[in-house]
């Protein structure tokens, strides 16, 4: 990937990017929302410090660790990824409270129409405001959305430090085994 210029960052501020969608997921993950390195690049957790894609793969949802490049590759393994609010922020603490409850309206209805079987939100706080529940904790939800399971997932971003990459892939990995998805890193296609 070419480096980014500062400059070609702060240009990326409040663009949106593509989520990576299909019908009848296993889980969709759902990050807070799209950072500036993601904004330029138009992948998702595209920061190098994110720890997204290496605990996906420690987790057992790919048989590799993918680039963000190659999030198109997420759906052949019954994953997608979206947002809970669509523009891009140096910082999530830069969206306010509005935004996140407004999309999580539309994440609901998003989730209504690709049905995936689990939706997992990375990051309790952004889960909180959005879904109006102040006490979640990390970990299966109560709350549905229609025959959609919700699990909260720990941030992957760097900044999250006292979830480590083992730790967070432990976590990953009860959703995994909850969704009902085969451990990928045992497969042949690596």
């Amino acid at each position: 990937m070419t480096s980014l210029r500062p400059e070609d960052l702060e240009a990326a501020r409040d663009r949106t990017i593509d989520d990576v969608l299909a019908g009848g997921l296993h889980v969709l993950f759902c990050g807070i929302n799209p950072g500036l390195m993601s904004g330029a690049t138009g992948h998702h957790f595209a920061r190098p410090g994110n720890r997204f894609w290496p605990v996906l793969h420690a987790s057992g949802f790919t048989p590799r660790r993918l680039l963000p490049a190659e999030q198109g590759e997420l759906p052949a393994y019954g994953l997608g990824i979206t947002n809970v609010a669509a523009r891009t922020t140096a910082r999530a603490d830069e969206l306010d409270d509005e935004e996140l409850r407004e999309g999580g309206r539309i994440l609901r209805e998003k989730v209504r129409r690709y049905e995936p079987r689990w939706l997992a939100v990375v990051g309790v706080t952004a889960y909180r405001v959005a879904f109006g529940d102040r006490h979640a904790k990390v970990g299966p939800q109560e709350r549905t959305i229609g025959g959609t399971r919700v699990w909260v997932l720990p941030n992957p971003s760097g900044l999250n430090a006292h979830w480590t990459l083992r730790t967070m892939a432990e976590e990953f990995g009860k959703l995994r085994e909850a969704a009902g998805v085969a451990d990928a890193r045992h497969r042949g296609d690596s």
